[in-house]
């Protein structure tokens, strides 16, 4: 479906300016807002509306959708023309000329704001669009005109429509995000605004939002809920809650205001502030917290809402839990029942009798239901966190000045939320250390405009290598994404994006080593280093393959080798000085080398990429070496590969491009096909011969490139090879370093929409980019870090990973898992009513207590004498399904009767939404801060350096 041509943020087209000084006659008031408006008659008579002919036979498939695409947005237009003109002629143009006036001239400005023009530039599009339609059938041009996305997906390669098509893309998408980040900024300030009207001038609060330096990151309601001493919920009220760059503030929601229509703006809610807190002071708590980091002895920690507090001398004693964290407690005494019942089986083994009601069956079956019950009230712990959002805050101390905490328990709307709010609230904390304040340095911009999670945060620095002793220089590094069912809900929020990060180097002429950092942390930790025969200059992370080519690799070879079971997991390439290939296999910390070989001629390789049939190795004597992958899924380097000269010097760069290999040597850049292996095109990518291609990078539908020489980056397009833009970096880099003209562009990386730029002199730039498919044109002024290294940028990478679907279950979804039974859990093949479980009123009725059963539903049909002080009753079927009352006196009664039939729920293909984590590393010689109130460099500047960026989860 066509969207609506005001619909700039999700629309689908984008009218070209008109050069055309002529415009439409329309009927009404003569006051405009632009002078430059110039009205002239146009008639449908002259210019009828455009109209699509009938279609001609033998076309192809694609030209028929490309037809219809076209006739929906004639449609589409049309119907948008004729709405505009019914508003101005129904609605403006009455009112303008109505006695006495409803609105006054200025406010129809408001409410009709420049719908003329609008109307105007629509119908010229109108015109220029008729000739496009009738000479559709011979030209197939549109294009220029306009974009829409659907035109594109449908135009192939060749066509002289696609980079008209990608082009008008690009200045859409540019649209957007501006008007988006407007739009952002100005729903910021009006919070802020009104949060600073519902407070008393004189308040320190109200002084410190009118300084102009507080900016709101985010801001929601909330329900804040208070929990009696056995868990029970006493009360709860809707609170907003208002994240700003250095501050948290909750307020009641006093009043929610109506429309006043004499200023025709809503009054908005007005708030009373209830507390607000620094951020530094703010401490995300989850269950089972409470008595490790979080709990200190002196501190007290009293519960928000609650009228008084228990003294330290009786808490230590009495422990009052609220809501989660008594399911924490309840599990812990779970488990002290488990020792105990566990230590009664091995008493009950120890009995010479036979009883048909004691006996290690029996025994064994209260531990297996104990287990059940573990399971159960882990999956009520981790449910409660998904949607509470827990926070430790300072209190006023007590009388005898020791510092009091109080607890604030939140229910976000969805998990989603949850996760938002302890994520933003960590890289708040991270943005008021120094290295942030600031971080980011954007020359000739309003700073106002530019929020703190506009730009990456700075989350640390630290050595690249464990070993002190020797002199490594980087060469490379790679994330291998793994993700860890161990971290909690809110370790997920704050970590980096969860797995490995593999960095490799050396010393040039002798050997080299590799360390492993585990990212499962807000700060890298290492946990593995070993060292390799030579410097190792280049990686490449190979994942595993999709469920779909494993399985279509089963039908045509049923044979399970080693070969192929180590090709399931991702593997990591490393490309030596010494010409050496080596193949590593990546299951966590785990680095088995799975083969190696060394190159033609024993080569350096300066390069590694992969396609799905070739593992490609740029060589330094202009040789691009291709292993082909062998039937089991890795690569066949033992047998002689495919060599493939592009140039006499050293191959320094490698790309894939869907079906296509990009190779760089000197000046130049050849396209392979990527499964022939054969040569497609050669182009100049530098007029100077000496400026050698160093690296290349994709994004949408172009290609950036770096070079050896000079400070300027290219940008070429993927199909035509068309040399579209050139931006030189030294213009930014002068903003940090003024005077310093000769720079080389080092390392170069596109993510999320942004151009990262690294430099010889350690700065690094940050150039904005459109993410779709269009043309990746730079066209805002970027900004540069004020966090750099003492020396060149080394290289650039990107950490990304998707965090588990399963955290992100609502209680919903659970309580209907639960009501599937396991297979192997189904108490005799039945499974229980929910409702009948959730029945308030059975649950009434029922005994306080318990059954401990896990299968067993009757002892009557086990050997032995049964053991009870009443007489046995009437003769029952020894299959029977009935619970005697015998049956149920040996079971130890404590909470709910109903508890033990509840399992896991079952494994379902539901559509999950997934939240990306992502961080940049970059790595070089030590690391400097180009603040001018930094307190200077923490490391040597010799060290070799790794500095990692963070950014919001991407929800």
């Amino acid at each position: 479906m066509w969207k609506k041509r005001h619909s700039i943020e999700n629309g689908s087209i984008l009218a070209r300016s008109s050069s055309s000084s002529s415009s439409v006659s329309v009927s009404g008031d003569s006051e405009e807002e632009d002078t430059g408006f110039l009205e002239v008659t146009v008639t449908d008579m002259r210019h009828p509306p455009p109209e699509l002919g009938p279609m001609p036979e033998g076309l192809s498939p694609q030209q028929v959708v490309r037809r219809h695409i076209l006739g929906s947005i004639v449609q589409s237009e049309g119907s948008y023309v004729d709405s505009l003109r019914r508003i101005l002629q129904d609605y403006r143009n009455p009112l303008m000329e109505m006695e006495p006036k409803v609105l006054s001239a200025r406010k129809c400005q408001v409410v009709f704001f420049r719908l003329k023009e609008i109307l105007q530039c629509h119908s010229m599009f109108q015109i220029a669009l008729f000739s496009r339609v009738a000479e559709w059938d011979a030209t197939e041009k549109i294009g220029d005109l306009f974009v829409a996305s659907d035109m594109l997906k449908n135009t192939p390669k060749g066509h002289p429509e696609r980079l008209s098509l990608q082009l008008a893309l690009t200045e859409l998408e540019t649209l957007a995000e501006k008007l988006n980040e407007q739009k952002r900024v100005a729903d910021q300030v009006a919070e802020i605004q009104q949060l600073t009207k519902s407070i008393s001038d004189r308040s320190s609060l109200n002084k410190l939002l009118n300084s102009g330096q507080r900016q709101l990151l985010l801001c929601e309601t909330l329900t804040e809920t208070v929990y009696g001493d056995r868990g029970q919920l006493i009360k709860s009220k809707e609170r907003k809650v208002f994240l700003l760059n250095d501050m948290l503030v909750c307020a009641n929601i006093n009043f929610k205001g109506q429309l006043e229509i004499s200023s025709l703006v809503p009054l908005g809610p007005k708030y009373v502030v209830k507390w607000n807190t620094a951020l530094p002071q703010v401490q995300v708590v989850e269950v089972g917290q409470e008595n490790s980091t979080y709990h200190k002895d002196n501190v007290v920690i009293q519960n928000a809402g609650a009228k008084k507090h228990v003294p330290t001398s009786q808490s230590s004693h009495n422990k009052v839990y609220l809501g989660p964290p008594r399911l924490f407690q309840e599990l812990q005494d779970l488990q002290k029942d488990l020792a105990v019942v566990e230590q009664i089986t091995q008493l009950i083994s120890t009995l010479h009798g036979t009883y048909q009601n004691l006996n290690m069956t029996v025994a064994q079956d209260w531990c297996l239901a104990l287990q059940r019950m573990m399971r159960v009230k882990e999956e009520e712990i981790h449910s409660a966190n998904k949607c509470r959002l827990r926070l430790l805050l300072p209190g006023k101390p007590d009388k005898s000045g020791r510092p009091i905490s109080f607890m604030v328990v939140f229910i976000t709307p969805n998990p989603l939320s949850k996760i938002s709010w302890v994520n933003r609230l960590h890289l708040a904390k991270l943005g008021l250390r120094d290295e942030n304040q600031p971080g980011w340095l954007c020359p000739d911009e309003d700073k106002k405009t530019k929020a703190p999670f506009w730009c990456p945060i700075l989350a640390c620095h630290m050595s690249a290598f464990s070993s002190k002793a020797l002199d490594l220089q980087l060469g490379a590094v790679v994330h291998n994404p793994v993700q860890s069912s161990l971290l909690g809900f809110s370790a997920v929020s704050t970590s980096l994006p969860q797995g490995y990060l593999w960095v490799g180097g050396g010393q040039e002429g002798a050997g080299g080593q590799v360390e492993i950092f585990s990212l499962n942390r807000s700060v890298p930790r290492t946990v593995k280093s070993f060292p390799v025969a030579s410097q190792v200059l280049c990686m490449e992370y190979i994942p595993e393959k999709s469920g779909e080519e494993q399985e279509q690799e089963k039908t045509e070879d049923s044979r399970a080798t080693a070969e192929q079971a180590s090709a399931l997991h991702p593997t990591i390439c490393l490309g030596l000085q010494d010409g050496s290939i080596t193949v590593y296999g990546s299951v966590d910390t785990g680095t088995q080398c799975l083969l190696t070989c060394k190159s033609p001629g024993r080569q350096p390789v300066l390069c590694l990429k992969h396609s799905p049939d070739y593992l490609f190795a740029g060589l330094q004597n202009g040789i691009v070496a291709a292993y082909a992958r062998t039937s089991g899924g890795l690569w066949d380097l033992e047998a002689k590969p495919t060599c493939l000269q592009v140039g006499t010097g050293p191959v320094r760069v490698l790309l894939t491009l869907d079906d296509t290999l990009w190779a760089s040597c000197a000046n130049q850049v050849t396209v392979l096909d990527a499964a022939s292996l054969k040569a497609q095109d050669t182009f100049e990518a530098h007029p100077d011969k000496e400026a050698s291609v160093t690296h290349m990078i994709k994004a949408g539908s172009g290609v950036w490139m770096a070079f050896s020489s000079g400070s300027s980056i290219r940008l070429f397009h993927t199909e035509t090879l068309e040399h579209l833009q050139e931006i030189n970096i030294a213009t930014r880099t002068t903003f940090v370093l003024p005077g310093q003209k000769n720079v080389r562009v080092t390392s170069l990386l596109i993510c999320q929409g942004l151009l990262w730029v690294g430099t010889d002199q350690g700065i690094i730039v940050l150039l904005p980019v459109p993410r779709l498919e269009g043309i990746p044109k730079i066209t805002g002024k970027g900004m540069v870090s004020l966090n750099g290294h003492c020396g060149p940028v080394e290289f650039l990478a990107m950490a990304v990973s998707t965090l588990a679907p399963d955290i992100l279950k609502s209680d919903k979804e659970e309580e209907g898992g639960e009501a599937v039974c396991g297979d192997e859990e189904k108490p005799e093949g039945r499974c229980p009513e929910p409702a009948a479980q959730d029945s308030h009123l059975g649950r009434e009725m029922r005994k306080k207590g318990i059954l401990l059963q896990y299968r067993l539903r009757s002892t009557s049909h086990l050997p032995g004498e049964l053991l009870s002080v009443r007489e046995a009753p009437a003769a029952a079927g020894a299959g029977t399904l009935e619970h005697t009352e015998e049956d149920g006196s040996i079971y130890e009664m404590a909470d709910d009767p109903d508890v033990w039939v509840r399992s896991r729920p079952c494994a379902r293909d539901t559509h999950r939404k997934e939240i990306s984590s992502l961080a940049i590393i970059s790595g070089g010689r030590g690391y400097r801060s180009f603040n001018a109130n930094s307190k200077g460099p923490a490391c040597s500047e010799t060290d070799s350096t790794l500095l990692i960026w963070q950014v919001p989860l991407t929800l």
